[in-house]
C-alpha cells in the first residue's frame, strides 16, 4: 500500500488549555505544545524584493512603508505575546486572533473594517494523514498568515513571487490571499489520490483475502475521509462569502479565480463523498466475502461429516459384540474370514459413491481450495 495504517485519535473538540468557561472573550492562550514563533517576511515595490526572516517586530512597520505589499508568515503560535504584538502591528481584532491560536476551527471568512480574515484548512503527505489549520489576514497592502506547522503547500507562492511568474506581483494583495487558499486547497489532491489507492489496495485484499486487518484499513480510511468532510465543506461556504463579499478589497480580477477555487472545492467534496460510498460498499463486499468463505467451510464439513456418517453407523453396528453363539441373528458376520476386509470395501464403496453424488449434483463448491 502506498501509506501505511495505523490507529488514529477521534476528532475532539478543544478549547484553548486554561480558558474556562466564563473566560473573558478575545483571551490569547497557547498551546504549550505549540513551537515558538519564526517570523518570515515576503515584501516587494516594483522589480524591488525583500525576503528575509524576521528578529524584530519593530521591523514590520517599516516594511509597510516602503514597500507596496508585504506578506508576513508566522510559524509557530507557542507565544501570545508575540501573537499579540504583531495583531497591534496590523489592528487584528483580539477575536480573530483568539480564533488563530484555537487550532480546531472550521473554515470561515469574516470581513472587518480594513481587512478580511480567512481560515482553511490544508493537509500534508505523510504516514498519518491529518489537516492544519491555516489562518490568512489581508488587506489592500498587506497579507499575514498564521500556521502552527507545516505551510509546504505556500512554498510554490513565494517562488511565483521571486520569479515574478504570472500577473502576481503586479496584482495586490487579494490575489496573494488568493493564492495562498488555492495552494491549501491543491495540497488535497495528492492526498486524495493515495487515499484513491488505498482502496483499491483494500478491495484486492478484501476479495482474495478478507479478514480483520482489512476493516482496520477501512476504518482508518474512513476515519480521515470525515476529518476531510469536516475540513472542506464549510470551505465551499466561506468562498462563497468571500466572493460575495462588500469589502472593496477583493478585485473583480481575483473574483473569477476565487470562483474556480469553488469550483476545485466542489470537486474534493465529490470526491470525498465518492469514497465515503466506495468504503460503505467494500465493508458489503468484506461481509459477503466473509459468508461466502464461511459457507465454503460449512460445505467442506458438511460433506466430511455426510461421508462418515455412514461409516459411524457401521462401525458402531459391528462394534456392539453380540454373542455369535446366542443364535442365528446374533451377527453371525462375526466369524467370517473376510468380514473385516469386507467391512473397509463396504465403508470405501459408501465414501467414493457419496463423493461421487456430490459432484454429479454441483455440490462440492470450492471443496479442496480453501485458503
Amino acid at each position: 500500500m502506498s501509506r501505511k495504517h495505523r490507529p488514529r485519535k477521534l476528532f475532539k473538540l478543544k478549547k484553548q488549555e486554561g480558558s474556562g468557561v466564563g473566560a473573558p472573550p478575545g483571551l490569547l492562550i497557547t498551546d504549550p505544545l505549540s513551537p515558538a514563533p519564526v517570523i518570515r517576511a515576503i515584501a516587494y515595490k516594483g522589480d524591488e524584493l525583500f525576503e528575509g526572516d524576521i528578529t524584530d517586530l519593530g521591523q514590520i512597520p517599516e516594511l509597510l512603508k516602503k514597500y507596496d505589499m508585504t506578506w508576513i508568515d508566522v510559524r509557530g503560535l507557542g507565544d501570545a505575546e508575540i501573537i499579540q504584538n504583531i495583531g497591534e502591528i496590523f489592528c487584528l481584532h483580539k477575536l480573530a486572533l483568539e480564533d488563530v491560536l484555537s487550532k480546531y476551527q472550521r473554515p470561515k471568512v469574516e470581513d472587518y473594517e480594513n481587512y478580511i480574515f480567512c481560515i482553511v484548512r490544508s493537509t500534508h503527505k505523510v504516514n498519518i494523514i491529518g489537516t492544519e489549520q491555516l489562518n490568512v489576514f489581508f488587506s489592500s497592502k498587506f497579507v499575514v498568515t498564521f500556521l502552527d506547522s507545516g505551510g509546504e503547500e505556500l512554498e510554490p507562492v513565494r517562488e511565483r513571487i521571486r520569479t515574478k511568474s504570472g500577473k502576481i506581483r503586479q496584482l495586490g494583495a487579494d490575489f496573494i490571499a488568493y493564492s495562498i487558499v488555492d495552494a491549501a486547497i491543491d495540497s488535497f489532491y495528492p492526498v486524495f489520490e493515495d487515499l484513491g489507492e488505498d482502496l483499491e489496495d483494500i478491495e484486492t485484499e478484501i476479495i482474495e483475502h478478507p479478514g480483520p486487518r482489512n476493516i482496520s484499513h477501512l476504518h482508518n480510511v474512513k476515519r480521515e475521509l470525515l476529518e476531510f468532510r469536516r475540513a472542506v465543506w464549510p470551505l465551499k461556504e466561506a468562498l462563497n462569502r468571500l466572493l460575495r463579499s462588500e469589502v472593496p478589497i477583493v478585485s473583480s480580477y481575483t473574483t473569477v479565480y476565487l470562483r474556480d477555487s469553488i469550483d476545485h472545492t466542489i470537486q474534493l467534496i465529490d470526491l470525498i463523498e465518492y469514497y465515503r460510498e466506495v468504503c460503505s460498499d467494500l465493508m458489503g463486499v468484506y461481509l459477503s466475502s466473509i459468508s461466502n468463505r464461511t459457507n465454503e467451510v460449512m460445505k467442506v464439513l458438511t460433506i466430511i461429516a455426510t461421508i462418515f456418517i455412514p461409516l459411524t453407523f457401521l462401525a458402531g453396528v459391528y462394534g456392539m459384540n453380540f454373542n455369535t453363539d446366542a443364535g442365528r441373528w446374533s451377527m453371525p458376520e462375526l466369524n467370517s474370514p473376510i468380514g473385516y476386509p469386507v467391512f473397509w470395501s463396504i465403508c470405501i464403496m459408501i465414501g467414493v459413491g457419496l463423493l461421487l453424488t456430490f459432484k454429479k449434483f454441483g455440490w462440492m463448491g470450492g471443496f479442496g481450495k480453501l485458503k
